[in-house]
């Protein structure tokens, strides 16, 4: 099954040891945009040290998750150039309205012909 990740859900599933072991599944096809993947590496990185911090996590465990994360992400995320999809932006655009900063990753599906992976309403309207 190929997906189209958004942000929000690849960050909240890097984080939980279920969500790592669902992006592991053979069967699933990952991809994101350039754009998803480096908010997705900030994200990860800015959160460890704040479940550290709010006592949710050891410094070995913070450690441990942010390898796995990394790890995940080399290995079973694939990252589509812009160039793949960029032609079209404004199809994406007109079905996206509420939050035109998420075009790339509509027009990544519709250049793939993929679902998107994501709770965002402003993609399900």
């Amino acid at each position: 099954m190929i997906l189209i990740v958004d942000a929000n859900i690849l960050i909240g599933e890097l984080l939980r040891q279920r969500g790592q072991e669902l992006i592991q599944n053979p069967v699933l096809m990952l991809y994101v945009t350039a754009r998803v993947l480096d908010e997705t590496q900030y994200e990860i990185e800015r959160r460890i040290p704040l479940m550290v911090s709010r006592g949710r996590l050891t410094e070995a465990e913070a450690q441990l998750l942010l390898a796995q994360a990394k790890h995940l992400i080399e290995t079973k995320i694939e990252v589509v150039s812009e160039s793949n999809y960029s032609h079209l932006e404004t199809e994406a655009k007109n079905r996206i309205p509420r939050d035109l900063d998420d075009w790339p990753t509509v027009a990544l599906a519709l250049a793939m012909n993929a679902a998107i992976w994501t709770q965002d309403c402003d993609f399900l309207a």
